[in-house]
């Protein structure tokens, strides 16, 4: 037998850790003068973006940030947002990108649970820093950007903090920054919308976004020099990845402040975009722009879709106005999207009904995920692929997260089996894919953004009109699901569906509040428990 083993251990010369951060010093050596990224007036080719990340990280470094030390970023998606994925990591620290739409008591919990040593800030979303900062006990070095294209009423917006650019001015952009010790080291910090209680602290390791950024790369069919319209939010797993996927190809990232329909024409048209991302409100705002606003497109623009699958009408409007539609799902947990309707040539013959069908199937694993079915979640024994039998999506591999931050009880819950459980009800068909059917944990998808029904029902239960409660999703056109909350008022009080709505706004963040209030008598089993299944089918209605 040949031994294998002797005299060929690992060593510097045949292993290094996998990080994403290597993508951009290709990208600056091979293609120096290929365009990197634009925003309104500025257009910054390769080399000079990698040298404002290393300036970044350089600067942190200076102000001893580095490894193990959490640098928070409330940014939307413009250039810095896009310098931190890479500098701040290159410093040896890890960025926790924050919603933009989150409450200051939310942002407050998530500075002190991750404990950032320094905050990133755009002006339009400082007032609610600002009220974050005076709740938190955190103190973070404040480092403020100031963009051309912010909103001109928060233009005059500060916090007292140090600018952004007179931070990069500290930095050296030969700084020799440190690789990751270990591929295992986390590269990044995302909070996801607890069901129950707090946010729970999502940590990404180098070796996970490395390969999910390649796994994206495949699945998006993306060629060399790709131009990235960034409709997906940065804040949200990333980006999906695509920060170090869109680089990885030496492609153009175009950067956009806010998600409006004439603004996506514009730049589809003026900069050639072949890629984008986005939750089914995108393709909403595409397709709703005004006939005069729209632009002819270049070419066919690939269009990855996550969330609730698109209806049949929508999917045959953009296949019309020029986008070629992939749907894909994920969770936070898995760095984005590790699931993908793999589409089959033959499956173009068949008619556009059943063809809406297949498209609504989350589909089959990524390349970079090694583990994926549909399981009895109390024996783990897979269920049977007949499109019918209910079971739990589990997922096993490479890019499922380290874990959840201080909070060992529920990384070894999620993790219980050698499986990560979704808490997503899903079947699986005879070919392998899955479609989802119902979500164990209740929670609402809103434009791409995760809503715990348990958290509105809590906020609502505060009114004291309110007896019972129950939330649920109701299908939205626009959004694809929005909160309709079903109400049992106490006896004898009184309360009306606008009052409860604006009572709801005191207590959540404007996206989580209810659209619908519908007063009846709740449905419940036996043991008093709510039937939830029968409301969503009135919500539906």
């Amino acid at each position: 037998m040949a031994d294998y083993e002797t005299g060929l251990a690992q060593n510097a010369a045949n292993h290094q850790p996998l990080t994403p951060l290597l993508f951009m010093e290709r990208a600056a050596q091979v293609y120096p003068d290929q365009p990197a990224v634009v925003h309104g007036a500025v257009r910054r080719t390769y080399r000079e973006l990698r040298d404002r990340c290393v300036r970044l990280a350089s600067a942190l470094a200076k102000r001893g940030i580095g490894k193990g030390d959490t640098v928070a970023a409330v940014l939307p998606n413009i250039p810095e947002m896009l310098e931190c994925h890479y500098g701040v990591p290159m410093a040896g620290a890890v960025l926790n990108t924050i919603n933009t739409r989150l409450d200051a008591a939310t942002i407050a919990y998530i500075l002190d649970h991750g404990e950032a040593k320094a905050l990133i800030v755009d002006k339009e979303f400082m007032p609610a820093v600002r009220l974050a900062l005076v709740q938190a006990k955190a103190k973070p070095l404040v480092i403020e950007v100031d963009d051309a294209l912010v909103p001109a009423a928060a233009k005059t917006e500060t916090l007292g903090g140090m600018g952004y650019e007179a931070l990069l001015s500290e930095g050296d952009p030969a700084f020799a920054w440190p690789m990751p010790r270990d591929e295992w080291d986390a590269i990044t910090l995302n909070y996801t919308s607890g069901t129950t209680g707090k946010p729970k602290g999502v940590v990404y390791h180098h070796r996970g976004a490395y390969l999910l950024a390649v796994g994206n790369v495949l699945s998006a069919e993306m060629g060399k020099h790709p131009v990235y319209l960034w409709t997906l939010p940065m804040f949200h797993c990333n980006g999906w990845c695509f920060p170090w996927t869109v680089t990885a190809q030496a492609g153009l990232h175009v950067c956009l402040r806010a998600v409006r329909g004439p603004d996506m024409w514009r730049l589809m048209a003026g900069e050639g975009v072949t890629n984008m991302c986005g939750a089914p409100i995108v393709m909403s705002t595409l397709l709703n722009t005004p006939e005069g606003e729209k632009r002819a497109l270049p070419h066919q623009v690939k269009f990855i879709v996550a969330g609730a699958p698109p209806p049949e009408a929508v999917l045959a409007a953009m296949k019309a106005a020029g986008f070629a539609v992939c749907h894909v799902y994920g969770l936070t947990e898995v760095y984005g999207p590790s699931v993908v309707n793999e589409w089959h040539q033959d499956w173009n013959a068949k008619p556009a009904s059943e063809q809406a069908a297949l498209m609504a199937r989350q589909g089959v694993r990524y390349l970079a995920l090694e583990g994926l079915d549909v399981m009895d979640p109390e024996t783990m024994a897979p269920v049977p692929a007949d499109g019918a039998t209910l079971g739990e999506v589990m997922m096993q591999g490479n890019v499922v997260m380290k874990g959840y931050l201080k909070d060992a009880a529920a990384t070894g819950s999620a993790f219980k089996g050698g499986w990560f459980h979704t808490g997503d009800l899903a079947v699986k068909y005879p070919d392998g894919y899955i479609q989802l059917k119902d979500r164990s944990k209740d929670i609402i998808i809103s434009g791409g953004e995760n809503i715990s029904s348990i958290e509105v029902e809590d906020a609502l239960y505060k009114h004291p009109a309110v007896a019972v409660v129950a939330v649920v999703a109701r299908p939205d056109e626009k959004w694809g699901e929005t909160p309709c909350a079903f109400v049992e008022l106490k006896p004898g009080a009184s309360a009306t569906a606008e009052e409860l709505i604006a009572f709801s706004k005191q207590h959540l963040a404007g996206y989580k509040v209810p659209r619908h209030v519908v007063f009846a008598e709740l449905p419940k089993t036996s043991t008093g428990k709510i039937q939830k299944h029968v409301l969503r089918s009135q919500a539906k209605e």
